[in-house]
């Protein structure tokens, strides 16, 4: 078990009535450790995201989680195309535990990615007509609310929830609501960071997907379907800093079933 995992761990057998900490939260204090050891200047640039995971023996999902947490703590600065920075300007803000107080942003989507798989699949063998046209009209309202963020995030929410009212299991609803309510401000400053105009695109398109496969009654295309479009938000949300300087679309293009 490598360290922070092991200080998290320690402190719930040391207390067991103290709350769970976070394995984000110990690596975001690891750095906030090393900008004070190491004497980094207010502007001055922290170690490679990649550097500070074999430094702390984590995995890059848990440092970028932990830098996210920093920079709703006012601590660092992420500058995409750049780096990390110490906040030149440092104000009173809320601790690194109440920036992230819920489940990492990676943790949400490695579980979604094992119960909304397996949702999909189940979706596929017992939807009704109109459970799958609910299914489509997210879908729909995904497409003409594409440049409005707020409005098509909803529509995003509302097609994984039609998703899982199509299996006609109320506790699966449950469980996917309760996962995407899980998406508090550390998830926020994550999609603010990496959710651009091509993964807004490519969601679409693995939508169309998924409800392609419901609809003809493909329960394993439905798995794979909406497997694949959950790796690909890992992906999206692993890749480096420099992510919005890379080329989007400039005008989205649905095809009803290509592939991306």
């Amino acid at each position: 078990m490598n360290p922070p995992l092991q200080a998290a761990k320690a402190v719930s057998e040391d207390d067991p009535n103290a709350q769970e900490t976070r394995a984000y939260r110990v690596v975001a204090k690891r750095i906030e450790e090393i900008i004070r050891d190491e004497k980094i200047p207010a502007g001055g640039r922290l170690p490679s995201e990649r550097e500070l995971a074999l430094r702390l023996d984590v995995g890059r999902a848990l440092v970028r989680e932990a830098m996210i947490a920093l920079e709703l703590s006012g601590i660092v600065e992420v500058r995409l195309g750049s780096g990390v920075y110490v906040n030149e300007k440092l104000h009173i803000a809320p601790s690194v535990n109440e920036a992230g107080s819920g489940s990492g942003p990676f943790e949400i989507l490695s579980a979604r990615k094992l119960i909304e798989s397996e949702i999909a699949a189940v979706a596929a063998r017992m939807a009704t007509d109109s459970a799958i046209d609910a299914i489509l009209t997210a879908v729909n309202d995904m497409e003409r609310f594409y440049s409005d963020r707020k409005r098509n995030e909803e529509a995003d929410r509302t097609f994984h929830l039609a998703v899982a009212r199509a299996t006609g299991n109320t506790a699966y609803v449950e469980v996917v609501e309760c996962m995407w309510n899980q998406r508090g401000r550390l998830w926020s400053k994550m999609d603010e960071h990496f959710h651009t105009d091509e993964l807004r695109h490519a969601t679409l398109a693995d939508h169309r997907r998924i409800l392609e496969a419901i609809a003809t009654r493909d329960s394993a295309g439905a798995r794979r379907a909406m497997r694949a479009h959950l790796d690909r938000v890992t992906r999206e949300f692993s890749r480096g800093w420099s992510l919005k300087d890379s080329v989007v679309p400039q005008s989205p293009d649905f095809p009803e079933s290509s592939e991306s």
